[in-house]
């Protein structure tokens, strides 16, 4: 027992060192590797002591399996020499398990887990790749270039659509580098500049929150099959675009007697090595590339990493063609090799960490004992228990947050917590949106903070308030949705 509750400790103090990354000065992909290797250590080392404890779901899921498969053989087989091979087999094997410590199936659940978090890095290193492309050819600036308003409010409602569904394409993190590339050539002032800046995070969040693709932790529920395509971006687009609405109403008082001062910078540069045509191009295929994951996804049945990939594979063809007609250029810097180097890999091996280091809590049996807590703590209350995971995710990161939940919540036959249940969908509401309340509780929010150095004290006074009302806005929205329209 005493291994047992120093997993757990090792974890939390882990999440504490990630989320004290800035004061620590330690990077959180360091610590959420080492966190993770560490615990599947212990757990390999100490496995006889902890599966004992019959906490782990999956081991005694196992054990279930081979007892049936015993009593089967057992009432079924009539060969008295087939029955004397099996009762051999099986005691060599418990006596191997008990010598081995049940290695075994560390090592089976190991390589399951695995499966499914590669799954979700090649997707995610995908994604960043097609982005990473795209942005080196300018083809966002097919977007940035078209707006041209200076009224703040038809700006921020225009900029924070244009950053809600943007985000729903690609991710919330991307969106809001790209929209903040955008807010630097329309607004001198630092005050308006922040308060834009952090209204594209509440939007990014949102926009993120309701597509398959548009936000990590949905891509998580989306891949591992808790949730699917349609369902998702029909049950929770109406509470996610209340999360922005409502906020945005405000903020449109705020604004009425404001004005911008316009950047003096020539909106129509052009890239050097880009032309428009080119520009245009990439931009068609790396966007109405991501555009076709989930409908290719939905017609091959493929798993989504696989058709990522694909898009990958493709846009990288065509730049090499492009690059072809470029051999006068230092065309080193468009390369999607030199790309690759610019790819964020600390934000890869962060995702690698945590999510190995949750499922050694899973496989051990943390996750489960947590579960029967809530419950019984909840009365098994689904939306007592996504809103606390939003709020929660306010303050760390939601990653860890959601992969706890579906480790904690198998995915069942029927109610709540079957594919596309209330549970899942709610998941992937309150856990996009919660990290807008606070600056520091979402990659796009830390993204802001960083690019246009947002103080954490002006974003608490002046925008958290915003991003609450909006947030239980949608939650209330999708009880009401989920009431009165339980079938869709």
């Amino acid at each position: 027992m005493t291994i047992f509750v120093l997993i757990a400790v090792l974890f939390v103090i882990g999440y504490a060192a990630i989320a004290l990354e800035h004061p620590l000065k330690i990077n959180k992909a360091a610590t959420a590797i080492f966190m993770g290797m560490v615990l599947w250590i212990l757990l390999a080392y100490f496995n006889q002591q902890i599966y004992s404890l019959n906490f782990s779901p999956s081991f005694e899921h196992i054990k279930q399996i081979g007892n049936d498969v015993a009593s089967f053989i057992k009432n079924n087989v009539d060969a008295q020499h087939f029955k004397k091979s099996w009762e051999h087999w099986t005691t060599m094997t418990v006596a191997s398990a008990e010598h081995n410590g049940y290695m075994e199936f560390v090592l089976h659940d190991l390589g399951e887990h695995l499966i499914d978090i590669a799954q979700i890095i090649f997707f995610l290193l995908g994604a960043m790749t097609i982005v990473e492309t795209v942005d080196k050819y300018d083809g966002f600036k097919v977007i940035t270039d078209s707006i041209k308003t200076t009224n703040p409010v038809k700006l921020v409602w225009i900029v924070s659509f244009i950053t809600f569904f943007l985000s729903s394409i690609l991710d919330n993190l991307t969106t809001t580098i790209v929209m903040l590339a955008l807010l630097r050539k329309l607004i001198e002032d630092k005050q308006m500049k922040w308060f834009f800046a952090s209204i594209i995070v509440i939007a990014a969040n949102a926009g993120g929150a309701w597509s398959p693709i548009g936000d990590v932790t949905t891509i998580m529920l989306w891949i591992n099959g808790n949730v699917t395509t349609f369902k998702i971006m029909v049950r929770v687009l109406f509470p996610s675009l209340l999360n922005l609405i409502v906020p945005l109403l405000f903020v449109s008082l705020m604004l009425k007697n404001k004005s911008i001062t316009r950047v003096a910078i020539d909106l129509e540069e052009q890239n050097e090595f880009t032309s428009k045509r080119e520009r245009i191009f990439i931009f068609l295929i790396g966007v109405g590339g991501l555009i076709s994951v989930p409908i290719l996804k939905t017609i091959t049945h493929l798993p989504p990493y696989i058709l990522m990939l694909l898009i990958l594979g493709t846009i990288w063809i065509a730049t090499e063609i492009i690059l072809r007609r470029k051999e006068h250029l230092d065309r080193r810097h468009l390369s999607v090799v030199k790309i690759l180097q610019n790819v964020d890999v600390p934000t890869i091996f962060f995702f690698l960490g945590i999510l190995m280091a949750v499922a050694a809590l899973q496989s051990a049996g943390h996750l489960n004992l947590l579960a029967h807590w809530l419950d019984k703590t909840t009365n098994g209350n689904i939306y007592i228990i996504d809103t606390a995971i939003g709020l929660i995710s306010s303050i760390v990161d939601n990653v860890p947050l959601v992969a706890s939940a579906m480790g904690m919540y198998p995915i069942a036959d029927a109610g709540h917590f079957a594919v596309d249940g209330l549970f899942w969908e709610l998941l992937a509401y309150t856990a996009g949106t919660g990290g807008s309340i606070l600056i520091i509780g979402s990659a796009a929010g830390v993204a802001a903070m960083g690019i246009e150095k947002i103080d954490f004290i002006w974003y608490f006074k002046k925008i958290s308030w915003l991003a609450l009302i909006g947030y239980f806005a949608g939650i209330i929205a999708y009880y009401i949705q989920a009431s009165l329209f339980h079938v869709l």
